[in-house]
């Protein structure tokens, strides 16, 4: 029998995937900028179809591409040309919420809102949170270890998840799901696989801690100078307990962005910085970001705050309409790094003339974590020149002490310049964990190493 017969076998007609069109848009990430040609899309149901996936991909030589809410910008869930295609969409369970321990059991391809939405009726919260939630999944937010817009108090994806189910490239189920708080049994396993992109094991299954819901919440929008100035601002406002998020963006993205969507602009006048601050607390934090506004002093060009849903919500589109914004202006060369915070300043003074030299007259759009020194880099104009930018701007950050991959991952599109982030050894030590999983290379061939 065929490797398309046994895998149709397993998940049932409908779920084998084969017709050109369909399996198209699997093919491709959803800016457009990678693609390559899949065998075959399989849709698993449960960890065991999953994992006899797996097995007969392995008997036959085949090599998987796992793929989730397919929202990565790195090249990580695009399948080299001929792999199946492993979609998680199936596995979208949401088990029932634990109270006591503030955790969940939830399948890998369930995505993040829809989580939120079950969460949230019982008073808790996801610790991570970000635009793509309507589609993005667990598991992919698990893998890329997904960073978003309050790792500021509560962390990157990695310290949400409690334990893994994942399907070893042998085929073999690794379950740990009891999340236990404290457990020194040897190797971590669950972090060990959170950030792995896929290259190490199939999850299916993750048990995520959560945080309480806070419904008291305000929303500062305020204007500064200049980077410097952003920074000096969030980082007097790290004394507010409440504070959940701080975000930067530029005068000519918010340009963008109004003029896309539609919004008014903020203020009546321009600024060429603006910072983004949310407060969150069981009770209205307004007062104390308001104080902490006023204590700013002359960083502070111009504010307004909101602390209605409708009001913060508005407030929030100027930031998080930035990348429907960018990409209705054409397919940008999209890089994902972070610097020290004290060196966020130097880069973005060092970004244009870098860009500009990689691609004449290309369009540099910046906007990104400030807590974190994450930056998001989005060049239009300058796909003819991607490799030339990607190196130019990636050579910058490591410069400055920074990392290539903040929260994107590495995928197949930085795979090249790991070296600027991770020292030799590092990298040695990667690719034999890799090999002694994984020696025949199975999941997602060519991402991350």
């Amino acid at each position: 029998m065929s490797v398309e017969g046994r895998l149709r076998e397993i998940v049932g007609e409908a779920h084998l995937l084969v017709d050109r069109d369909v399996v198209a848009s699997y093919e491709s990430d959803w800016t457009g900028r990678f693609r390559a040609k899949a065998g075959c899309v399989v849709r698993p149901a449960d960890t065991g179809e999953v994992a006899a996936v797996v097995a007969v991909c392995r008997q036959e030589g085949v090599q998987i591409c796992v793929q989730g809410g397919n929202t990565g910008l790195v090249g990580g869930s695009v399948p080299v040309d001929g792999a199946v295609v492993l979609s998680t969409k199936r596995l979208d369970e949401i088990g029932e919420v634990d109270p006591l321990s503030a955790q969940v059991t939830v399948g890998a391809g369930a995505t993040l809102s829809a989580v939120q939405a079950v969460v949230r009726k019982l008073g808790l919260d996801v610790g991570v949170d970000f635009a793509a939630r309507e589609s993005c999944t667990v598991g992919g937010m698990t893998s890329t270890n997904a960073g978003g817009e309050r790792v500021l108090r509560y962390g990157t994806m990695r310290a949400q998840i409690a334990g893994v189910e994942a399907v070893m490239p042998d085929g073999s189920v690794v379950t740990r799901l009891a999340g236990l708080p404290k457990d020194n049994t040897g190797f971590d396993l669950v972090s060990l696989l959170a950030g792995a992109e896929g290259t190490l094991g199939v999850l299916t299954r993750l048990r995520l801690r959560l945080v309480p819901l806070l419904l008291g919440r305000a929303v500062a929008l305020v204007a500064v100078g200049s980077t410097r100035d952003a920074v000096d601002l969030v980082v007097a406002a790290r004394s507010l307990p409440s504070l959940e998020a701080a975000e930067l963006f530029y005068a000519d993205g918010l340009d963008l962005v109004c003029g896309h969507t539609g919004l008014p602009m903020p203020f009546t006048e321009q600024h060429p910085a603006y910072v983004l601050l949310e407060c969150a607390d069981r009770l209205d934090p307004d007062d104390d970001l308001l104080g902490a506004l006023e204590s700013a002093g002359e960083v502070v060009l111009d504010a307004t705050v909101a602390t209605d849903a409708r009001g913060r919500h508005a407030l929030w589109a100027y930031r998080e309409s930035h990348t429907e914004s960018i990409n209705a202006n054409g397919v940008p060369v999209k890089l994902d790094v972070a610097v020290p915070i004290g060196e966020l300043p130097a880069l973005v003074d060092a970004l244009p003339g870098v860009v500009e030299a990689a691609a004449p007259g290309a369009r540099l759009v910046l906007f990104g974590h400030v807590n974190e020194g994450n930056l998001h880099v989005n060049v239009l104009g300058a796909l003819d020149h991607d490799e030339v930018v990607t190196e130019a701007v990636l050579k910058l950050v490591s410069s400055y002490g920074g990392s290539i991959s903040a929260e994107h991952g590495v995928g197949r599109h930085k795979r090249d310049y790991l070296g600027l982030s991770r020292s030799r050894e590092e990298i040695a030590v990667m690719r034999s964990i890799k090999s002694a999983l994984d020696p025949q290379g199975l999941l997602n061939p060519g991402v991350l190493l």
